[in-house]
């Protein structure tokens, strides 16, 4: 639809219910059948009362149709966000064709005064023209409406239903949302604690860990000066030993060859000789 978007600029000081609409817009449907059957029973019998009631009832259809309009919105506006895109989609054009109904119902009261001043058949034929027009457009109007119904759900059981469902999971929703805030909140508040109490424990393990650093490289080099110091004493002890070594060998020796050397001249002397034993 390529209508051009129009409003109404005025509020009824009404309150109507929800799903007021279907009792109200199918009158509006049937009102213009009821008048055309009047408008061309009077082409025949040209009676004023038959005009005048045909004028009531079109005046009637304005009201009523301006009424349908309004129960329409309330309908629409609790239907609305449980439509699909496309059922959304339906729901504006069906209003903004209401709007141009209700415009053409008002239409339709001041045609028929202008008509029923003409006497002319051909004027009283035209405006039957437009009536039939009208009536083509609140049947077209009505199959869009039963198709928000039955195509769509609009204002059903069901979407009353699932209203329901959405307001009670909505609660449950709520709750579950703030019960996830306070586990979020406490969450929090725990890992801060164990941050701080994990830092805490780091620093100390750490002031630990370098104080035994500090106490290993003082062992190591304690190690290795007394491991240095043991070489030293060793080298030096064996030094010790080989100039004892020497000295005990110098000191023994001439004394030992001094010893000797008689003893050896005196086994000499025992000693015969072969010569003087084979004499």
């Amino acid at each position: 639809m390529s209508l051009p978007n129009i409003s109404i600029p005025f509020e009824l000081p009404i309150d109507f219910q929800v799903l007021m609409h279907p009792p109200v817009v199918h009158f509006v449907i049937a009102l213009p059948v009821i008048i055309i059957l009047l408008e061309i029973i009077n082409l025949a019998f040209k009676r004023r009362s038959i005009s005048l009631l045909s004028l009531f009832l079109i005046v009637l259809l304005a009201l009523f149709a301006t009424v349908a309009y309004f129960t329409g919105s309330v309908d629409g506006k609790e239907t609305f966000m449980f439509l699909s895109d496309e059922g959304k989609e339906e729901l504006k054009e069906h209003k903004l064709l209401g709007i141009y109904l209700v415009y053409g119902s008002w239409a339709l009261v001041v045609f028929k005064l202008i008509f029923m001043a003409i006497s002319r058949m051909v004027a009283k034929l035209f405006f039957v023209l437009i009536l039939l027009g009208f009536a083509a457009a609140t049947m077209f109007q009505g199959k869009h409406g039963g198709e928000l119904v039955y195509k769509y759900g609009a204002n059903n059981q069901a979407v009353s239903d699932l209203s329901d469902e959405k307001d009670e999971l909505q609660g449950e929703y709520d709750e579950l949302e703030g019960e996830l805030n306070e586990l979020k909140k406490s969450a929090n508040e725990a890992s801060a604690a164990v941050e701080s109490n994990t830092s805490a424990e780091l620093e100390a393990l750490q002031a630990k860990y370098d104080e035994l650093a500090k106490v290993h490289a003082k062992s190591e080099k304690a190690k290795t000066e007394l491991q240095t110091k043991v070489d030293q004493m060793a080298k030096a002890a064996e030094t010790k030993v080989e100039e004892v070594k020497a000295a005990v060998v110098e000191a023994v020796t001439p004394a030992v060859t001094e010893a000797a050397t008689p003893a050896a001249n005196a086994v000499n002397l025992e000693i015969p000789s072969d010569n003087n034993g084979s004499n």
